[in-house]
Parts: structure tokens; C-alpha cells; sequence
């Protein structure tokens, strides 16, 4: 009987949403009739016409929209698998301090993420491009050596060169995003027993081994539902690379957009790219999720 309840109101839910959803069709199909416009996708093999500030494969405006759009899905792949990486890295070791018992660590990862949490992430680009890229001088500047080298033209790192546009939207979205992953990771590791921590003290073994080996790993399960919802809007928040002059997918319809007038056949392509980098996101965690599951399981 109560399962029969619960199947009622989910069909009830799933024809309301239907309804709703062909309500919105039918008003975009008489819009667009009476507008005399129609859906028409041929602009996408018509010339650009427009030129990219960054192109990671070979462009000249007289391609195509289609190859144009491409290239600035990949311009924001590039600049997410990254993101997420560097927001990682800040994130596990800011989660991480905030645990420690070293009082000046936790309290310099607590301002991190206070700080950084309240502060509107545009503003936070373009204080990274305006105020400090634009702000070096011209010459390089070496930091590690040669392994990194910094300028107003943007940064060098192991040979790959880096835009300014490029560097600036990498960085503020990198430090954004990993203050807010550094509280997932130290809900995750909060949710751990003390017995466990006490276990592997007592026994001899080291903060870092007994984090990384003991902790962290039964930690997971916790963190990563968090950790992919963060992700995902690390993905959705590139979209400000327009505010810096990065061409990203956003930037580049927005100029397509403008140049062609198709709104709603430019908003559809958007909306199908970036729930397919969203889909790429939520499909790689829940991998990682089961190994992860399993691997506890067996521990």
C-alpha cells in the first residue's frame, strides 16, 4: 500500500513536469512562428568571421561556426581539468590544515576559506588580471628557478605557455573553488571516529602516513557526493572567463549569437555542450565513487 502511495505522487510529479515542460515547447513554437524565424541550424557552416584571443587547435575566421564553437568547448575543458586539479590540490591541504593540530596551520586555512568564500568570485578574476597580471612588468620574472616564469603576458610553467587570460580565470577559479572543497574534505575527515586517529597514533605511525592511509581513504565515501557537486559548479562558474577575454564556449556564443541573431538555436548549443562536460563530470566521480565504495569494503 505504501509503496503504491509513493509510486502515485512520483507519477503525478513526472506528469506535472511534462506538462510544464510542453507548455514551454508550445510557446517557443508559436514564438517562433509568429517571428517567422524557425529553428535553422545552417549558420553553423558558415564562416566566423571573428578571430580568437586563444585557440588550442589551428583557427582562422573564415571556418566555420561549428569549428569555432568546438574550439571554445575546448578552451573551457581546458581550463576546467585544470581547475579542478589546482582546487583539489588547494582544497586537500586547506581541509587537511583545518584538522591538523598545528594551531597557525588551522587558523591561516580558516581565513583562507572565510576570505575567500565571501568574496564574489568576478571580482576575484579580475583582481587576478587586472591587479596583478596587467601590473607585472614585461620583463619574466623566474620563480623555482626556471620551472615557472611570471609576466604581464602570463605565466610559463615547464615550457607550456600560459595567457594571462588563461592564467588569471585558472587561478581565481582554483583558489575559489578549493575554499569551498576544503570544507567537504574536513566534513569528511570530521566524520571519521577519533578512535581511528587514536589507533594510529598509538601505534607510531606519522600525521601524514596516518592521514593519507588510514583516514582519508574511509573519508571518501563522505567527501566525494560534496566534491562532485563542487566540481560541477567549478565547471558552471568558467562561464565569468568572459569578464577576463577568455574564449571559452560562453564567450565564443555569445559572439556567435550577436553576429548570427539565432538566440535560441546559439542558447541550445550551450546548453547540450555544457551538459555534456557536466554529464563527463558526474560520470567520472561516480566511477571513482564505486572503486572507492569497494575498496572500503574490502579494507
Amino acid at each position: 500500500m505504501r509503496y503504491s502511495k509513493k509510486l502515485t505522487i512520483q507519477l503525478l510529479f513526472a506528469i506535472a513536469g511534462l506538462a510544464i515542460l510542453s507548455v514551454f515547447i508550445s510557446n517557443l513554437t508559436v514564438n517562433l512562428i509568429r517571428t517567422g524565424m524557425g529553428l535553422n541550424f545552417n549558420w553553423l557552416i558558415q564562416p566566423s568571421g571573428f578571430a580568437l584571443s586563444e585557440s588550442s587547435l589551428p583557427y582562422k575566421p573564415s571556418d566555420n561556426y561549428l569549428w569555432v564553437l568546438f574550439i571554445g568547448w575546448i578552451n573551457s575543458l581546458k581550463v576546467i581539468i585544470a581547475g579542478l586539479i589546482l582546487a583539489t590540490i588547494f582544497g586537500l591541504i586547506a581541509g587537511i590544515a583545518r584538522t591538523s593540530q598545528n594551531i597557525l596551520l588551522k587558523k591561516v586555512s580558516s581565513l583562507y576559506v572565510a576570505l575567500i568564500r565571501q568574496i564574489p568570485l568576478l571580482l576575484q578574476l579580475m583582481f587576478w588580471y587586472f591587479v596583478v597580471f596587467l601590473s607585472l612588468p614585461e620583463s619574466p620574472i623566474p620563480i623555482l628557478g626556471s620551472m615557472v616564469i611570471i609576466s604581464n603576458q602570463g605565466i610559463i610553467f615547464l615550457g607550456l605557455n600560459l595567457s594571462v587570460e588563461f592564467s588569471s580565470l585558472l587561478i581565481g577559479l582554483s583558489i575559489f573553488s578549493g575554499a569551498s572543497i576544503a570544507e567537504v574534505i574536513r566534513g569528511g575527515l570530521n566524520s571519521i571516529s577519533k578512535g581511528q586517529w587514536e589507533a594510529f597514533r598509538s601505534l607510531g605511525i606519522s600525521e601524514n602516513l596516518g592521514m593519507f592511509r588510514i583516514v582519508l581513504p574511509q573519508a571518501l565515501p563522505a567527501i566525494i557526493p560534496g566534491l562532485t557537486s563542487q566540481y560541477l559548479n567549478l565547471a558552471k562558474n568558467s562561464t565569468l572567463a568572459i569578464a577576463v577575454g577568455y574564449a571559452d564556449l560562453y564567450a565564443v556564443s555569445d559572439t556567435t549569437i550577436t553576429q548570427t541573431g539565432r538566440a535560441i538555436e546559439g542558447f541550445i548549443v550551450l546548453l547540450v555542450s555544457f551538459l555534456l562536460l557536466n554529464l563527463i563530470i558526474s560520470g567520472g566521480m561516480e566511477v571513482i565513487n564505486r572503486l572507492t565504495m569497494k575498496s572500503n569494503y574490502h579494507f
